[in-house]
């Protein structure tokens, strides 16, 4: 499920209050224990230790630390030759819908970036696809980027993104792999 809008078309994120930049990185959480900790319970919408196996999480830090900005799920889907964005969310104090506030913007854009960053290097040129959270969301993805509808039984607000779509996506945002796996 996909919670968030591209707030901000920005390299780098940027804090609310003051306008400072900061750059990121992107490490890839693979123990439970971690997971665990990131739930409904404290602020995201779903509880990241409870995907199933072939699933990948990764999240966006601000770099040189483990301050997580947001995250997203996916997995590789071979027959639809794309990413499938399984949940990507911001960190409840990035999530201005839910809580009133922000702290970051720029994270949701990110996390598209980190999708077609490894759809690409999956082979499948950038395409992914993924589930709005609702009509209004599934609208904007639509207009702002021309996401196209996929059918889906369990979702009406399933859609794709092209190779074209993320291209863009991909061009802007900035942020560093790293080896750490937590």
């Amino acid at each position: 499920m996909i919670t968030f809008r591209v707030d901000d078309i920005i390299p780098c994120i940027k804090e609310v209050a003051t306008g400072d930049i900061y750059d990121t990185e992107v490490v890839r959480i693979r123990r439970k224990s971690i997971l665990s900790k990131y739930n409904k319970n404290t602020g995201w919408y779903v509880n990241w230790s409870k995907f199933p196996e072939g699933t990948e999480v990764y999240a966006l830090v601000l770099k040189g630390t483990n301050d997580i900005q947001g995250m997203v799920a996916i997995r590789y889907d071979d027959e639809a030759k794309a990413v499938h964005v399984l949940w990507g969310c911001v960190a409840p104090q990035n999530n201005i819908w839910q809580y009133g506030t922000k702290k970051f913007s720029g994270v949701g854009g990110h996390l598209l970036a980190i999708a077609s960053d490894l759809s690409v290097k999956h082979g499948y040129e950038g395409y992914l696809f993924g589930e709005a959270m609702d009509k209004e969301l599934y609208d904007y993805y639509c207009d702002e980027f021309g996401a196209a509808y996929l059918p889906a039984i369990n979702n009406p607000y399933r859609f794709m993104l092209s190779d074209e779509a993320t291209a863009h996506i991909r061009e802007v945002y900035t942020y560093e792999w790293t080896d750490e796996i937590i």
